[in-house]
């Protein structure tokens, strides 16, 4: 599941709009915002995508995507 707090701070940080993220997905604002709030499924290369653009390193990956 995603980490949607931190995620969220991640992009307030980073200065990086859901609208942006999904002009990089290819999706729309909605769909991301599902993604992102954990009604939808985040896939891999969506995941490796917005951790590019927000610039998550390796070992933090997991941590924004992949919380318990």
């Amino acid at each position: 599941m995603v980490n949607t707090q931190m995620l969220r701070k991640k992009m307030k940080d980073a200065g990086v709009t859901q609208a942006r993220l999904a002009e990089k997905l290819g999706l729309a604002k909605a769909t991301v915002s599902q993604k992102m709030n954990n009604s939808r499924p985040m896939f891999l290369h969506e995941a490796e995508v917005i951790s590019e653009e927000l610039n998550i390193s390796d070992a933090e990956f997991k941590v924004y995507f992949f919380q318990h």
